[in-house]
This record gives C-alpha cells, structure tokens and sequence, in this order.
C-alpha cells in the first residue's frame, strides 16, 4: 500500500483529536485482527492522528496468521473506524480503534472486519439491521508452578453455577471488568458465577453486529489486561477441563427495520412468539449449520464441548444436533422465552465474531431468500433421543471435530460466497494445518494408556 497523500482533517476528525488531547490522550492504537479474532497493531503518538486515520500503518501480511500475504506482496494497511475510539480503561493515556485493512489504496478482502460489513451490506439492501448479543464466558484463573485452577480455594463444587460465595471471592477483578463495560457505555444487566470452577459470564446489551463484533474483539482484549494487572490470567479456550462446562459465546440475533428500528422477529400471536421472517432466518442457518460450526466453533478444543456428557457427571448444555426449539437449551437454536430473537448455542468464546456473524447472517438471509420452512419446533429433550431416532427425524448431528467442520466449511458453496476466494481458501489451509498438527501430537492421554500397555 502506498504511503497515502496526508490531506487536513476534516472537521469531525480534527474535533475527535482534540477531544483525544483534552483527556490525556497520548497513542493512538490502529488496531485490527488476525484470523482468530485477535487483536494485532501499531501504537501512533496522537501527533500523528492525521496520518493513522488516512493509513498511513502498514502491516505485512505474512507475518501474521491468516492475513494470506507472501513476503513480497505490497503490505495492508489499516483504516481506522473514527466510530470505534476507545479509551482504554486501564490506561487513560491510550485509545484503541477497529480498523478495516486496505491494499494499495482499497479495501483488502480477507479483511475479516470488511467481510462482515459486506454481509452487513446485504442484509442493508434487503431492509433490514442485524442486531446481536452476545454470552460471555470465560475463565479467570491463578496459576502455580506446573498447574492452574480458581483464584477462590472455596471453588470446587461440582456444580458451581450461580455460586455467590465464589462469587464475591472475585469480585475485585469482576468489578473491575464489569465497570470499564459499563464506563465504555455496554450496559452491563447481570454476571454470575458459570458452571465450571473458575467460570463466569457477563451479560450486556445487544447492538448492531458490526459494533458487537468490535465490542467482542475489545473484550477479550481487556479482560486479558484487567486479570493480568491484578496476577491473574483471563481464558477464553473453550474447554480447559474435561469434566466440567466450557465457554460458549451463545449469538442472540435479530433482524431489525433499518428505517425504524422495528423488531422483525416478533410476533406475539405465535406459540414462540417468533415472526415468519424469524423462522426463515432458522432454517436458513439450520441448512448451512454444519459449515457455520467451522467458524462460530474454530478449533480442536471446540469439539471437545460439543458433546453431550463427554465425562461429566451431567449434561454440557452445549447442542449436538442440528435442530431448533422454543426455550429448550438442547437445541442449537433456541428461541428464548418472550420470542423476538433467535440465540445459537454452537457458537464459543473463541470465535472471531466478524467471520461466525457474516456466516451466519448469510445463511439467515438466504432462508428468508428462498422462504425456507425450518419445520416444528422441538421442545423436548434432545439429549434423550438415540442416533436411530434422530436420523428418522431428519436431524443430523453437528460435526464432531474441526476436521469435519472444515470438511464441511470447504463443500459448502456459502462459505467461498461469504468469505470471498482468498479468505475461504485460507480458511481451509489454515484449519486443516491445526487439525493435522493436533494428531501428529502426542498427548499425556496416549502416554497413559499406551506407554506401559502392549
């Protein structure tokens, strides 16, 4: 990307810098993400505001991890989303934005940023905003010599959800993360104690995807930071433990009027209280579930959650079978208590939620295309069902690794739509590389069982 021509701000951004300065501002953060949805940047003196927000940081692609550049390719640059400006709550002295990635003067297309706004921009030309929520559970843990687990000693039971005691032996780093949401204007209505020791969840109000998927991005980001400052560590691996819950990212979503804002999902005269427009959006995701798993779900620890018992003693709450149903958690859509929205159960913490929402939101929007019907709503136990049962329903199972959620991902004709060439390809690449490289692994599993055994 050449080095850009520096024009004067415009009036808005010259404003923005010296809003910046007045509170103390001193670096600017033009930050972007790789393909896990991790953030990546360069730090620029405010003084220098002009030029980050017309790109002038370059970045070489194949340094990093799915950003599908060779070393002798012109470097992307990023355009940082004036819209975005996030002082960091840690740091009065910093201020973060999103950035869209752009080569030689245009927009990149495995931007992951970009290729949600284009989906985004789909759904806009059809009439409708995508509205989304998001579940946030995680992990806060200290860590010994050679081992980790709980910052409460008190933390053991079985079933830890909603465990007040532990609770509030955490609550010095929960205020702290609950407050800077809440300074950053997320409406934070409720967090709880999850159901694995050391978990938690933090509830916030939904908005437009775009900004949710910054706002997840961020999270992530600061939660790290908060839980580090005060000598602990933040995890968002799906599954640490096998006999406990692991880390969804549940996706609550709703399509809007994009003129008056108007809920299109609800309807209060139906049993779920769901729209005909909400039904197609399930069906369409219900089609294309399979590939929409290799991204809401992206690693090999992802599937070790996506069981029903595994070894627990109880149930993972986490879907197996590709269905929907009314209030019911063993489905992979619910549509929640109250109707009006759609939540995906398959869907954790480690998802980059600019690729799972364009994804999903592609599928959606074909269901409703193509006026797909998504069948009777199950409210039953899911769980309960044998395989012989299930197939005779109709309901296929959700994939069982990332190997086959890639599988799927690559003969899905949505996902090269979506994701565009580049990025549907390196997808592929780059998730079959961690899938190979996990069984060329050898685990303590295979040590234990097998060293002493033949």
């Amino acid at each position: 990307m050449a080095y850009p021509n520096i024009l004067p701000l415009s009036a808005e951004l010259q404003s923005l810098q010296e809003s910046l300065q007045s509170k103390g501002v001193k670096y600017a953060l033009a930050s972007f993400v790789d393909i896990h949805g991790m953030c990546k940047g360069k730090v620029v003196p405010l003084s220098h505001f002009d030029r980050m927000m017309q790109g002038s940081e370059l970045f070489t692609g194949a340094a990093l991890d799915g950003v599908p550049q060779q070393i002798n390719d012109d470097e992307v640059g990023t355009l940082p989303d004036p819209q975005t400006a996030t002082i960091l709550p840690w740091n009065s002295e910093v201020v973060w934005f999103a950035s869209d990635l752009h080569l030689v003067g245009e927009p990149f297309e495995a931007c992951c940023r970009t290729i949600l706004k284009n989906t985004l921009k789909q759904a806009a030309e059809m009439g409708y905003r995508f509205n989304l929520g998001i579940e946030t559970e995680f992990f806060i843990f200290k860590e010994g010599e050679n081992e980790f687990g709980p910052v409460s000693d008190r933390d053991t039971l079985a079933k830890a959800a909603y465990a007040l005691p532990t609770l509030l032996d955490n609550y010095k780093i929960l205020d702290r993360i609950v407050s800077a949401m809440n300074t950053l204007g997320w409406d934070v209505y409720s967090f709880d104690h999850e159901d694995a020791q050391g978990q938690f969840e933090t509830d916030f109000t939904y908005c437009d995807a775009l900004s949710m998927a910054d706002r997840l991005t961020f999270f992530r980001f600061m939660v790290k930071e908060l839980a580090r400052e005060e000598g602990y560590f933040a995890s968002f691996m799906p599954k640490p433990f096998a006999n406990q819950t692991g880390s969804g990212a549940h996706y609550n979503m709703s399509l809007a009027d994009i003129e008056t804002g108007e809920n299109l999902f609800e309807d209060a005269d139906d049993p779920c209280g769901l729209s005909k427009l909400g039904y197609q959006f399930i069906a369409g995701v219900l089609k294309h579930a399979k590939a929409i798993v290799s991204v809401t779900c992206p690693t090999v620890n992802s599937y070790k959650r996506l069981v029903r018992k595994g070894s627990m003693s109880g149930f993972t709450w986490a879907p197996v079978y590709i269905c929907y149903g009314n209030n019911n958690r063993t489905n992979m859509l619910r549509i929640p208590l109250g109707g009006g929205r759609v939540e995906c159960r398959a869907a954790d913490i480690s998802t980059n939620l600019y690729l799972g929402a364009a994804m999903i939101l592609a599928a959606g929007l074909e269901g409703i295309r193509e006026g797909i019907n998504p069948g009777k709503p199950h409210t039953e136990n899911m769980y309960e069902y044998s395989l012989a049962e299930l197939k005779e329903m109709g309901i296929e199972t959700l994939p069982k690794t990332l190997g086959e959620a890639v599988s799927a991902f690559a003969a899905d004709p949505l996902s090269k739509k979506v994701m565009g060439p580049l990025m549907y390809q390196t997808y592929i690449d780059f998730k079959m590389q961690e899938w190979e490289d996990y069984h060329c692994h050898i685990s303590d599993w295979e040590i234990q069982r097998y060293l002493k055994f033949f």
